[in-house]
């Protein structure tokens, strides 16, 4: 015998195996619970990449499996989000694999408006706590939008209301961007709205709008859901133009209204935000005119009184021009009057002054007899150089040849004569010798140019043999066929 133990064999029930019992729990609980709907808290949801969604619901007792298929999915209302209590409608099934029953359904709502609330009023809190709502984020609207961007439903009374009052208050370019304000997939085209109008280019084939704005209708709280989305907040924080929320009624508040740069009440109320009455303008800019005006006139009244009082305080303008010419007459008369005796000191003057000049003859003169007392000079030292030397040579037993000396005393006449020659070559008289002339005015100054003759002024020409005085008559012509450097001047 075996240690194994022996079952009875006396029994009549059917051996089943592991597929089939659990075919078996799963089609009694389909068949007992076909549809049912459950109410419970949102544990853990997963969002699983091939589109379905998982999660547990539960309550303080038990918990149960929760799967909606990704067709499902699609057509919910809700994002699901963990710590939300809703109920859930479908019909209890299992999960042969790993032997578990779960729920599958097919909708999903939350468990009553308080859940609701709060669910929203903690989505508004993390939001906040991003940042989104700060009032640093919120820019200024536009004075006189050129282009009204509207994102409403385009078969809804809103848009006719937002046309209807732009065109009584200022009328403007409006383009409408039509979505579905309720409903599946509403959100995601508000969203795609907000991002689409700010995405379009400055410059391009349509206008992007200066101003934008997001309206809808009044509704109850499930109808504004889409406008609670997190999608739609975001994009409506994220647009760089100005956007206002005027979702539902004025009591209707929205999360898109925390995240806009102005929340509008009602639609009607968004259009009246949007443009200033042009009646007031006109009326404000007639009277800012009528203003202007009168300001000028007081302007000019103010400063036509203060000149003329200035003016009492200036003297006549003739009485002054006549006076001023009186004394020009006065100076050009002592001008004329003063002139002869100012040129006859300044000529009186030039006179004293060029007789103190010494002329170029007294200068050669002086410089000849300079040269012949140095010469003479020269000679006297050199003679009582020889002497001394000599004596030195007769004292010392030696004697100087008489070739050596005759030598040293021949170059020194040479090297004389050939500075006196040098200083003769350099004297006027031998470029007179060459047939020049020296032309000299009364005062014995040299004259050097024709310009420089005063017809009638007296003149003396010396040559190299004599001087001859002559009486200047004016410029001399030049004669035909002499070069154009025969620049001298006939002076008789």
């Amino acid at each position: 015998m075996t240690d194994a133990a022996i079952l009875p064999t006396g029994h009549n029930l059917p051996e089943l195996t592991v597929s089939e019992i659990s075919q078996a729990v799963k089609r009694t609980l389909e068949s007992n619970f076909e549809r049912v709907r459950v109410r419970g808290e949102v544990s853990k949801p997963n969002y699983h990449g091939s589109g379905h969604l998982y999660f547990s619901l539960k309550d303080e007792n038990a918990a149960i499996d929760v799967v909606c298929w990704r067709m499902t999915v699609g057509r919910l209302r809700l994002r699901i989000e963990h710590g939300m209590e809703v109920i859930v409608s479908g019909r209890v099934s299992s999960y042969p694999g790993s032997s578990r029953y779960q729920l599958v359904i097919d909708a999903i709502e939350l468990a009553g408006e308080g859940a609701l609330l709060k669910l929203l009023e903690d989505r508004r809190k993390r939001l906040a706590a991003e940042g989104l709502f700060d009032s640093a984020r919120k820019k200024p609207l536009p004075f006189l939008p050129e282009v009204i961007g509207v994102i409403t439903s385009p078969t809804g009374a809103v848009i006719r209301d937002i046309l209807h009052r732009l065109a009584d208050r200022f009328p403007r370019r409006v383009f409408l961007w039509p979505v579905a304000v309720q409903g599946e997939g509403a959100a995601v085209q508000v969203a795609g709205a907000i991002r689409g109008f700010n995405a379009l280019p400055t410059d391009g084939r349509v206008p992007r709008p200066d101003l934008l704005i997001v309206a809808r209708g009044g509704g109850s709280l499930e109808d504004l859901m889409p406008f609670n989305e997190e999608d739609v907040v975001r994009a409506a924080a994220a647009s760089r133009i100005p956007l206002i929320s005027a979702v539902g009624h004025e009591t209707d508040t929205t999360l898109i209204d925390f995240a806009a740069d102005r929340r509008a009440p009602t639609p009607t109320a968004a259009a009246e935000m949007a443009v200033p009455v042009r009646a007031e303008l006109l009326q404000d800019v007639m009277e800012c005119g009528r203003r202007m005006v009168g300001g000028l006139v007081r302007l000019v009244d103010e400063r036509g009184v203060r000149l003329e009082g200035l003016a009492r305080g200036l003297p006549d303008p003739r009485r002054l021009l006549d006076e001023m010419t009186q004394r020009l007459d006065v100076w050009a008369e002592r001008l004329l009057n003063s002139r002869g005796p100012l040129l006859g000191r300044r000529s009186d003057l030039v006179a004293r002054l060029g007789a103190g000049l010494v002329t170029p003859r007294q200068i050669i003169d002086r410089k000849r007899l300079a040269l012949a007392e140095s010469v003479g000079l020269l000679r006297q030292l050199s003679d009582r150089l020889f002497a001394r030397k000599e004596r030195d040579l007769v004292q010392t037993g030696t004697h100087l040849r008489p070739r050596l000396l005759e030598d040293l005393v021949g170059r020194g006449l040479l090297r004389l004569d050939s500075l006196g020659n040098l200083l003769e070559s350099y004297s006027y008289e031998r470029v007179l010798a060459r047939g020049f002339a020296l032309v000299r005015d009364a005062l014995d100054r040299p004259i050097g140019t024709a310009a420089a003759v005063v017809p009638g002024a007296g003149l003396k020409i010396q040559f190299s043999d004599s001087e001859v005085s002559v009486t200047a008559s004016g410029p001399g012509r030049r004669r035909r066929g002499t070069t154009q450097d025969d620049k001298q001047g006939k002076l008789l």
